[in-house]
């Protein structure tokens, strides 16, 4: 949460949404040092909106894992034309489908070795 208070602050930002992974399904079997973890959140700065996320604990930590930059769009063609361009020369992590949080959701390493998620928001629900 720290993080996240830093960039409200330096980039004159806005929490619009925040769960932990505590808050989500499954979270009963959860070691206790996950649940306070930050599962999603979302900043708005401008017109821009930023996902933020804390690694899952036991997760590996390597070079390009400390940053990943969530692309978010208004129509599933878009992700999945995204996500497949990214796929061709990446590792997908998580292929595209619905989670809780969006209908179409996915992770690539991409041949950069940095993180993309895919985030479809259909614009039917707010993040507040």
């Amino acid at each position: 949460m720290k993080a996240i208070e830093f960039y409200q602050e330096a980039l004159n930002s806005k929490l619009l949404y925040k769960t932990t992974y505590g808050e989500g399904k499954g979270a009963d079997g959860l070691p206790e040092e996950a649940k306070t973890r930050i599962a999603h959140a979302v900043l708005q700065t401008g017109e821009n909106d930023m996902m933020v996320a804390d690694i899952f604990p036991g997760h590996p930590y390597a070079v390009g894992d400390q940053v990943n930059i969530c692309i978010t769009a208004t129509q599933r063609s878009e992700i999945e034309d995204m996500f497949n361009k990214f796929s061709e020369k990446g590792q997908v992590l998580f292929p595209l489908q619905e989670t809780e949080f969006s209908p179409c959701f996915g992770i690539v390493k991409d041949h950069f070795n940095i993180t993309f998620q895919f985030f479809l928001n259909d614009t039917t629900s707010s993040w507040s």
